[in-house]
């Protein structure tokens, strides 16, 4: 099976369902990430290599053009070991990052990834699309998970190029057309998840970091969880793959504050929204895999055979480790909401 993971930014797919595609990619599936900016307008955040970008001396003399070309190597090269400690295939789309405006009324820079004509970025998803051939297709939900202009043109362009990828008349320079079974959006943080977090380091007689998040979180904001995808056994591969984006994420911040240990004892999984299901099958409450009920393949136009039911189980051989690990953290997790209304279907857009 084939699963491609659409990001506005390098570093995002080590945040976003990361341990995810290492799994995956571990059981012998080809995981693709498409990362759609270079990250241009980041900022060297991990004061320890703030020096880092000196290895990359500007080339016209010191512009800020320049400075966006530096931090594109820069961020090329940590992409790059991070695919490959993921173990994923990776592709670059090739637009240039918005960067995030103080106000979010301000208008995104000329010519950046947000700014770009929406068929432009369509057509260069469903490019990407009808070669690689996804079954599924993992993304940010209509708030980007976060409101940064990347992400929210990373989700609308993902959304319109699932449906334009199947769609004979679209874009036929192309390629032909590819039905994806499923579009899936990440879950970066749920209230859930947190909480379990917090709840473990209290029972271990450690001081949580997250008691002020959870305090003030808006439930408003909950998500329903279609997929827990156990994944615990590449946290660590997961940890690896975002420290490698050395120059954005600081070991000392609170991505790391929560041990691994109980991170694996108190929420296994991953989790993600079902947006978009062209299985034919209605899932039978929460899945745990994102290639369940996929049963063929979806040239639309050679009329390939089916590619047969998926199994999901986990490849190799159980860590019993692990497994009485995830056991104890039963008992500190929450209740799992299991939604009863799994949204199966989202309107379909129009991409021309």
């Amino acid at each position: 099976m084939r699963l491609l993971a659409i990001h506005a930014h390098p570093d995002d797919e080590s945040s976003k369902g990361a341990a995810t595609c290492a799994r995956y990619a571990a059981e012998g599936h080809r995981v693709m990430v498409l990362t759609c900016t270079g990250g241009e307008r980041g900022e060297v955040l991990n004061p320890a290599v703030a020096d880092r970008i000196e290895r990359y001396p500007p080339r016209s003399g010191s512009s800020p053009e320049a400075d966006m070309a530096r931090m594109a190597e820069l961020r090329r090269a940590e992409m790059a070991e991070a695919a490959a400690i993921l173990g994923v295939e990776h592709r670059w789309l090739g637009f240039v990052d918005s960067g995030m405006p103080a106000d979010p009324r301000m208008p995104v820079p000329a010519g950046s990834f947000a700014a770009a004509p929406p068929d432009r970025v369509v057509e260069a998803m469903v490019d990407v699309v009808r070669q690689f051939r996804p079954h599924v297709i993992v993304t940010y939900d209509e708030n980007g998970g976060y409101p940064h202009p990347d992400h929210l043109a990373t989700h609308r362009g993902a959304v319109r190029a699932f449906y334009a990828a199947a769609d004979p008349a679209a874009f036929p320079r192309s390629g032909r057309p590819w039905r994806t079974s499923k579009l899936y959006y990440t879950h970066l943080v749920t209230k859930d998840r947190l909480a379990a977090f917090h709840e473990a380091m209290l029972h271990h007689g450690l001081e949580s970091p997250l008691a002020d998040w959870l305090a003030g979180w808006d439930d408003a904001g909950n998500r329903p969880v279609s997929a827990r995808i156990r994944c615990e056994r590449y946290y660590a591969t997961r940890n690896r793959a975002l420290l490698a984006h050395a120059s954005q994420v600081d070991p000392a911040s609170e991505w790391f504050s929560v041990p691994l240990e109980l991170q694996q004892e108190a929420w296994p999984t991953e989790d993600f929204e079902l947006a978009i299901d062209l299985t034919g099958s209605a899932p039978d409450g929460v899945e745990d895999c994102l290639f369940a009920r996929i049963t063929d393949a979806g040239d639309i136009s050679g009329g390939l055979p089916g590619s047969g039911v998926h199994s999901c189980a986990l490849a190799g051989t159980p860590d019993p480790n692990l497994d009485r690990a995830a056991e104890r953290g039963a008992a500190l997790r929450p209740a799992l909401h299991t939604p009863t209304d799994l949204p199966t279907n989202a309107p379909r857009p129009s991409y021309r």
